[in-house]
């Protein structure tokens, strides 16, 4: 594809806008691929020791920073330590936390020792938080923007916009097909479309799923639907009861029609959860676990257990949440009627959600991603004590299996671990996972495209260097 002497303007709501900034401006060691593979980036390989615990990447030559500056092992090395250590609060300071020694052994080859085995490390190293940013002296530099990713940032609005120039020097030679871009923060759905569909921009993410067939016939637009790992939540605090009680978490579990969600919520763009966030298309999905269903006499049942005849509760939501939370909430509050369960859908502001509510209030509606390997999603929000478990629930055992999984080579044996783990959390965690929700959007149709990735929304939010116009 050529080069064209033109702009990309997208409309986004703010969960993608930091993920598609970076991923834009920035390079990382290794890149997840449309088809789910993991790719080389600044790394053109890697190679583990028997036991896993080791991994050599060797960096790819010749590779410059927009300022001009040469890429090294140097780079990596202190990009990478700018998320460990005790007074790390980066999120991805557990996903990074069995590294315990980097050394280059020479300007473009980099050596990680880990705590233990971990057969996936190379997927770690293209989560969205590590980025590899240029050291400048002596010190990284990871604010003023300075990347060697497709774009340089030429002006940042927090929360309203970003401005991007193609980065003449970037190393891909058919990718950044755009001369600018324009990414605007449009929280309010209606504008978003709004601004489609007048051709003020060419590509908007989450899409009004109530609206979607009309949206897909208007002449110019095309809508696009992609299954992935992103999944819904109600994150029940095991910190705070009654949520402290598992019968309490299993009463509120089978107190759910999870069908009914898909259809009304997600108007049939996805498919129902098992309340464990590991989606149908992963590699250890565990298959052989029953489906939850809707069920009042267990419900009932595990009330009892609880020592309850019924069970009053708030749940907090907001379309900041995910799209529909609100309505998601009241039909949780219908279903649980017939269960003895009292459930209250209590509506929160959309500005602040993710500050003062979530990991605040003990039930609440959420949005989760997911995360291209199964190591990655359980690190990052089931594992004891991280920064992001908004269910503040604990399992020695499970904990026990993450680390043996990790480190797992055997391909059978890792299979059967994962499965265990995902009937842990199914059975005794605290969240609730009512559906996977397929990646909705639209582009104009001059935007041109090859498959698309699924590990994030548009695109797997590489959108800013694998699309083109016509």
């Amino acid at each position: 594809m050529d080069r064209h002497p033109t702009r990309l303007i997208r409309a986004i709501r703010k969960t993608g806008f930091t993920i598609a900034l970076l991923f834009g401006i920035h390079g990382y060691l290794t890149e997840v691929g449309t088809d789910g593979s993991l790719q080389p980036g600044l790394a053109e390989s890697w190679e583990a020791s028997a036991d896993a615990t080791s991994w050599t990447f060797k960096l790819r030559k010749g590779v410059t920073y927009h300022s001009g500056k040469s890429f090294g092992a140097d780079d990596v090395i202190a990009s990478i330590n700018h998320h460990r250590g005790e007074a790390s609060t980066s999120a991805a300071k557990p996903i990074v936390a069995s590294v315990v020694e980097m050394t280059a052994d020479d300007p473009h080859t980099v050596t990680f020792k880990l705590d233990g085995g971990n057969a996936d490390f190379p997927f770690v190293l293209s989560d969205y938080h590590l980025s590899i940013c240029p050291v400048k002296d002596g010190k990284l530099d990871w604010q003023s923007g300075d990347g060697c990713g497709p774009y340089k940032l030429r002006e940042f609005n927090p929360g309203v916009a970003a401005y991007f120039d193609r980065a003449d020097n970037y190393w891909k030679p058919d990718a950044a097909h755009f001369d600018a871009i324009e990414m605007l923060a449009l929280v309010d759905l209606n504008a978003r479309t709004t601004a489609l569909v007048s051709g003020e921009v060419d590509a908007i993410d989450r899409l009004d799923l109530k609206t979607v067939g009309l949206l897909a016939r208007k002449p110019g637009i095309n809508v696009h639907s992609v299954a992935g790992t992103q999944h819904f939540t109600f994150a029940m605090s095991c910190k705070t009861a009654p949520y402290d009680d598992v019968n309490v978490r299993l009463a509120l579990k089978y107190g759910l029609n999870r069908q009914e969600m898909v259809d009304k919520i997600l108007f049939g763009y996805g498919a129902v959860g098992n309340d464990h966030p590991i989606g149908q298309g992963q590699r250890y999905f565990n298959k052989d676990l029953p489906q939850r269903e809707y069920d009042p006499d267990k419900a009932k049942f595990h009330l009892k257990k609880a020592g309850l005849e019924t069970l009053k509760v708030d749940l907090s939501a907001a379309d900041a949440a995910f799209g529909g939370a609100v309505d998601a909430a009241v039909l949780f509050q219908n279903s649980a009627k017939e269960c003895g369960i009292d459930l209250t859908p209590v509506r929160e502001p959309n500005d602040g959600y993710w500050a003062d509510v979530w990991m605040k209030k003990p039930f609440t509606a959420v949005y989760w991603s997911g995360r291209p390997v199964e190591d990655q999603m359980f690190a990052t929000a089931y594992k004891t004590g991280v920064d992001w478990n908004d269910t503040f629930w604990s399992n020695a055992r499970f904990d026990e299996l993450l680390v043996q999984a990790r480190a797992e080579l055997n391909e059978d044996t890792r299979r059967a671990m994962y499965y265990e783990m995902q009937e842990i959390l199914h059975n005794d965690g605290g969240v609730i996972v009512p559906m996977f929700a397929s990646y909705v959007f639209a582009t104009a149709d001059k935007v041109v495209h090859g498959d698309f990735g699924s590990n994030w929304d548009l695109d797997g939010e590489r959108w800013m260097e694998r699309w083109s116009f016509a």
